[in-house]
């Protein structure tokens, strides 16, 4: 995983320093947004999000990007010690995040990305007729490429690694989306 880890912040450095050095800007930022699911899997909890994301390409090589998911699927878990002889619900009320992003075209029409912000996630967890809502920081940071069909319209699918924030666990969330260029 550190290897995962030293690739995607490497990506994202080569991508931001000739962005930096030149100062090249694109001759207005191109506007994207997205729309997919994501899966999310931390200590034995598989959990599924709706997922969109607004973004600006400042210029080939740099942009920032804003996250928001809600949860669709929920998952059971069964801990050593149980609560009444029943599993712990645990669901993902919603997540927000904020990223600046590395591109490295690889073609006109195909690029790949690394990306590493701040984000929020709240998850709501029950059991035996008592619910309890938590939530917590982390820094996030991942890997993906997308592909345009058309110039416009395209597919991306990334992975992202939350680390949450006062030994609060890591989340791997892998995603699928639909891509737009406005």
């Amino acid at each position: 995983m550190k290897s995962l880890i030293t690739a995607a912040s490497t990506l994202a450095v080569l991508a931001a320093v000739p962005a930096l050095a030149q100062a090249q800007t694109l001759s207005s930022p191109e506007i994207y947004g997205s729309v997919g699911y994501a899966q999310s899997r931390t200590e034995g909890v598989d959990l599924g999000a709706i997922q969109g994301r607004v973004g600006a390409k400042l210029n080939p090589y740099f942009g920032v990007e804003g996250e928001l998911a809600a949860g669709v699927k929920d998952d059971d878990y069964q801990p050593p010690v149980s609560i009444g002889g029943s599993p712990i619900n645990v669901e993902l009320n919603h997540s927000a995040a904020i990223y600046g992003v590395g591109f490295l075209p690889v073609r006109p029409n195909a690029d790949l990305y690394a990306r590493v912000g701040y984000g929020t996630t709240e998850i709501e967890t029950s059991a035996a007729g008592i619910s309890q809502t938590g939530d917590g920081d982390s820094w996030n940071y991942g890997v993906g490429g997308r592909y345009f069909i058309d110039g416009q319209n395209g597919v991306q699918l990334d992975y992202t690694r939350h680390d949450f924030q006062d030994d609060g666990g890591e989340a791997d969330v892998w995603s699928i989306g639909y891509v737009r260029k406005f």
